[in-house]
């Protein structure tokens, strides 16, 4: 250990200066030799010495933090006699001093449970020594106030760290497996047991007069009450992916439970408790009966389930009449969700035969009424209660109960306190400089999707509002532009109010694909569209002085609803809505109705060209009427004069967002690709094989390229210029090679740009390879050129093309790798996008080029062209400057590295055969971390690549039994590398077993087909893998387990024929399903030693 940590003295220093000083030089210094204290061999008694003489609060939490780390190590990890003594000491240290300060205690308290958790499979003398948890905190529970506190805040935090996911960061051998196996044993033999402790413990609670100004009082409460939020919220079958991403899931209780959800006084606890704590710990109440609301309905039989849900409506009712409570922004939020719980987890049919429910529904409604009103307490809260009656409503047409829902007279109320609180809210916006909630586009569209199924409900009503609504709004609204004194504000205030109403109104008819729409309905859907049209009218014949984003924004969104709906076949042209259109408006068809959307396109490019929200959104929406299923649609669209003004005038000066100016940056340009992807569409539909029409269509970009190349052929040109007009074509140039994926089609485009331009695009990579802004763009166009997207890269036979360009592709990744290569350090939060993301573009086009089917890659060798080489070892000294980590961390990069590996090992196995035993060592490392990614696409891909290369060694090794002559030098070394390694093969047979028998296996397909290789390629492993499995099951299932392996190999063969991997694809299916049924009637799981090696 170094010299100057010797004391403890010195150690308190340190501890001292890192919580404590403000100085980061010492702070670091102070790190450093803390660390190396961590990692020194005399830690452990240094950690006691500091825990029993320490002076300070800050060695006493270092010497927990110390400890947690030493028994949480997977190498060299703590003999159990040593983690038994910690455990016993944390105890013993926490109920003889239970006063230290919070953060020393809790970190113990974490000690005791990782000790718990990591060592709940470990036996002494046949006694599970880890798991008499219950014992270990009784002595605390039958103690003072104080020592009840860390007896509950120990049950707590060890359900809280059984329940994490990840064991421990550095245990990247399967610790979900792990994971899992120790939350079933813990939830079968304690949860329960602690639950029912937990609800004792609060009943006890409730019944004393319990003095909550006493804050130790106060304390213990609340530390009951997260215990049993704990238990509640415990992930029971392994299924929680991410909290965050569907707040209305079930709570799967185990049926061993259910004794407590059929007595009532579970439930009537916390509704007790809700009313008799003092608002701070409500929230924490509400919590839980938000859990309690959502258990699992298979739990009960009809009967129950009606009686459960009568006390729970009781429940919320009396909420509801007192509500004084819910003023606390927190208890009102978990309300709301316990709202929003009624209906995600009970049937309307079941809620209207509560007893009360008429005065419920009428309390909820009023609720809902009221949140609305005050749009600016707790908005995050809205969602709960909007998704509540959006449920409601959805489910009216399918209700089968007598008794009456009542909804038709409250779902108005709710859909009018909506509109009109978000109308009044634009006046307070601007008076009091609030945030406007129109700047948060999701919260907004969130709302709007459940408003257009709630809108929808009782619809003559909403249409009515809106239309009266709307109305009044535009009339003003007009008024004031037509009068010489009105305000700015009082202008802004109306455009504020028919920005909501337009969203509403988009949102509204969009809703009609939710229900069976009648005649009438589109008739309103007509009086609706008619009105934001007109306002459309008299916007945009003011936007050569003035215009509203916000609006213009509401507009598109109401433009996207409609082309979904009305437009396209799915709608009868007899629609009520048309002929209304046609009184109104003189819209008499489609081809009209088209026109006034490309009218608005070419509107909102000419004026808002320099507004990258409204110019994106524009192009989004001609980019989908483009796309156009059906084709009837997209030719009236070509026919309209306005398309063919786009298609022949596509310049900045009609289009200023295609301008080069120098007030943007480059990344703005994306749009250009939508732009040009639509018009390539267009220009499609009639195109044929019509070469003039396309060089004419092609000529602004023509003049751009000519441009460029009389700027690269001067030595001094300017470099911003070059750089913005060169990243504008390639845009616009990848958004038309995207649109062509018919091969006529797409050999003009090929002609056209090879080989007068390919040149300037290597180039650009010459000299600007550290700017990603510039070789981002021409890498993604270059990818997109030799994607043989539909086949249309099909050269004719004579033609040289598919190699030439393969030449292209090769120069272009080499000259890019090998520069790129030479920007030395980067940092960490720039790394991706100034290596990585243009690495992850170069395997994509590689990948994209050698799976296209257009170039026969044994040319190459056949006559010493060094191209495919060249690529080849660009990509491995590519490959070998990225830690495994990165592979993993970034999606775009994991994604292009394991599909352009699964292409090689295909393909080009022989390349792999001859690489050098670190860099085949590095490829099959990432295969084995690969096989264990969340990511399906790259778990499938790694799988795939395994195969190949299993396929390709099992081959190698039958030829080198048969003794054939002149074996090539590579085999053997390849074979060579496994032999001395063999290791690597082993662990991943382990992994893809350990997959397929203990996790949620997604592509159990995939899975099997490198698993028989891997068996026939380690028999012997494989058999004491299998025997070491079958022993860690207890005694009586052992016999089932050994047959489960028997049945596997049944009628397999030593061979990798189809017909031999078809049999034991099939025989694997049947394995993992009888593995499973017999490992679920068993609390075993495999013992913590026999698959993680």
């Amino acid at each position: 250990m170094a010299d100057h940590v010797q004391s403890l003295a010195q150690l308190e220093i340190l501890c001292k200066q890192l919580y404590e000083t403000t100085e980061t030089g010492v702070r670091l210094q102070a790190e450093k030799a803390l660390v190396e204290f961590t990692n020194s061999p005399d830690c452990l008694s240094k950690c006691q010495l500091l825990l029993e003489r320490g002076s300070s609060s800050y060695s006493q939490l270092l010497a927990a933090t110390c400890l947690s780390k030493l028994v949480s190590r997977t190498s060299n990890p703590l003999p159990l006699e040593h983690r038994i003594d910690i455990r016993n000491y944390v105890l013993n240290y926490l109920a003889t001093r239970p006063k230290l300060a919070e953060f020393v205690t809790q970190a113990l308290i974490q000690l005791y449970s990782r000790i718990t958790k990591l060592g709940w499979f470990d036996c002494q003398k046949d006694d599970y020594v880890f798991r008499n948890v219950i014992a270990d905190v009784t002595r605390f529970l039958q103690d003072s106030v104080e020592h009840c506190i860390i007896g509950v805040t120990i049950l707590s935090q060890l359900t809280n760290e059984i329940n994490q996911k990840s064991i421990n960061t550095a245990d990247t051998s399967h610790p979900l497996t792990k994971h899992r196996k120790i939350a079933s044993s813990f939830r079968d033999s304690s949860l329960f047991d602690i639950f029912t402790l937990s609800c004792n413990l609060l009943k006890q609670a409730s019944g004393k007069n319990l003095n909550l100004n006493d804050e130790s009082q106060h304390g213990l409460l609340m530390q009951l009450l997260k215990l049993s939020h704990n238990c509640l919220n415990y992930d029971f079958i392994g299924t929680s992916t991410d909290e965050s991403s569907d707040d209305l899931c079930t709570v799967q209780i185990p049926t061993s439970w259910r004794s407590a959800f059929l007595d009532s006084s579970t439930l009537q606890l916390f509704f007790d408790l809700y009313h008799s704590i003092p608002p701070s710990l409500s929230p924490l109440v509400l919590s839980c009966l938000v859990q309690i609301a959502s258990v699992r309905r298979s739990l009960f039989n009809n009967a129950e389930r009606a009686k459960f849900l009568s006390h729970l409506v009781d429940g919320v009712k009396r909420i509801l009449e007192n509500p004084q409570s819910l003023s606390d922004p927190n208890n009102y939020h978990e309300f709301c969700r316990l709202l929003a719980r009624l209906k995600s987890n009970y049937q309307l049919g079941e809620l209207v035969k509560v007893e009360n429910y008429p005065e419920v529904i009428r309390l909820i409604a009023n609720f809902t009424v009221t949140s609305l009103q005050h749009w600016e307490f707790a908005p995050n809260s809205v969602h709960y209660l909007l998704s509540l009656w959006q449920r409601l409503a959805a489910s009216v047409p399918y209700v089968k109960a007598t008794e009456p829902h009542l909804l038709e007279t409250y779902t108005p109320e709710v859909t009018k306190a909506y509109i009109t609180s978000r109308l009044e809210s634009v006046c307070i916006i601007l008076r009091d400089g609030l945030e406007d909630p129109l700047d948060d586009a999701g919260l907004v569209q969130q709302q709007l999707d459940q408003l257009s199924t709630i809108g929808r409900c009782e619809y003559e009503k909403t249409c009515a509002l809106l239309v009266q609504l709307f109305d009044q709004s535009a009339q003003t609204y007009q008024e004031l532009l037509q009068s010489t004194n009105s305000s700015t504000i009082d202008i802004t205030v109306q455009e504020g109010r028919l920005t909501w109403l337009v969203y509403i109104i988009g949102a509204v008819i969009g809703g009609r694909v939710s229900f069976a729409s009648t005649d009438e309905q589109d008739a309103m859907d007509g009086e609706l569209v008619c009105r934001v049209l007109q306002l459309m009218n008299l916007t945009d014949s003011r936007l050569a002085q003035a215009g509203n984003e916000r609006l213009e924004l509401a507009m598109l969104s109401f433009f996207e609803q409609f082309r979904k709906i009305y437009i396209g076949d799915q709608v009868q042209k007899s629609s009520k809505l048309y002929r209304r259109l046609s009184e109104v408006l003189g819209l008499n068809d489609e081809t009209m109705v088209l026109s006034v959307f490309i009218g608005k396109i070419i509107t909102n490019l000419k004026y808002w060209g320099q507004c990258e929200p409204i110019t994106s959104k524009t192009l989004q929406l001609l980019n989908d009427l483009s796309i156009g299923y059906p084709l009837p649609s997209v030719r009236k669209l070509v026919k309209l004069s306005a398309v063919q003004f786009m298609l022949n005038n596509h310049t900045s000066e009609h289009f200023s967002f295609l301008g080069v100016n120098n007030q943007s940056n480059l990344s703005d340009m994306r749009c250009r690709t939508t732009f040009y992807t639509a018009l390539g569409r267009l220009l499609m539909v009639d195109l044929g094989e019509d070469e003039d029409q396309f060089e004419q269509f092609m000529l602004p970009l023509t003049a751009a390229f000519e441009a460029v190349a009389q700027m690269f052929s001067t030595n001094t040109f300017n470099e911003q210029e070059a750089k913005r007009t060169l990243v504008g074509l390639v845009r616009d140039l990848r958004g038309i090679a995207f649109a062509f994926n018919a091969k006529t089609s797409f050999m003009m485009l090929f002609d056209w740009i090879y080989p007068a331009y390919m040149p300037i695009l290597q180039r650009a990579i010459e000299l600007w390879y550290h700017v990603p802004a510039c070789t981002t763009p021409v890498l993604k166009l270059m990818a997109e050129l030799v994607h043989n997207r539909s086949q249309r890269l099909q050269f004719d036979v004579s033609s040289p093309n598919g190699i030439l360009l393969f030449r292209e592709t090769s120069k272009m990744i080499t000259t890019y790798g090998n520069r790129i290569l030479t920007i030395g350090e980067v940092p960490k939060d720039q790394v991706y996008s100034v290596k990585l993301k243009g690495v992850s573009v170069c395997f994509s086009m590689l990948k994209a080029v050698l799976s296209g089917n257009y170039v026969n890659f044994g040319v190459f060798r056949l006559y010493g062209d060094d191209a495919l080489d060249n690529a080849l070892q660009t990509f491995i000294k590519l490959l070998l400057s990225i830690p495994h980590s990165d592979l993993l961390d970034y999606p775009k990069l994991s994604q292009s590295f394991y599909s352009l590996l699964e292409v090689l090992t295909q393909d080009h196995m022989n390349f792999i055969a001859s690489l050098e035993p670190h860099v085949v060592m590095y490829i099959l490392s990432s295969i084995s971390e690969g096989l264990t990614a969340l990511d399906t696409m790259v778990c499938t891909g790694c799988c795939s690549s395994l195969d190949h290369i299993v396929t390709y060694l099992f081959k190698q090794l039958s030829r080198s039994t048969k003794k054939r002559p002149a074996a090539m030098a590579t085999d053997d070394r390849f074979l060579h590398i496994m032999q001395q390694h063999p290791e690597m093969i082993q662990q991943m047979l382990s992994t893809v077993l350990n997959i397929i028998i203990f996790e949620d296996c997604r592509n159990q397909w995939s899975m099997s087909r490198p698993l028989l290789g891997l068996i026939l390629l380690n028999e012997k492993y494989f058999a004491d893998l299998r025997n070491s499995i079958v022993n860690s099951q207890p005694p009586e299932k052992q016999q089932a387990m050994h047959l489960c392996f028997e049945n596997l190999m049944e009628g397999i063969e030593r061979n990798l024929l189809t017909k031999n991997r078809d049999r034991f694809t099939q025989n694997l299916s049947v394995f993992r399903r009888e593995v499973n049924d017999s490992m679920k009637n068993s609390s075993y799981g495999v013992n913590s030693n026999d698959m993680m090696s």
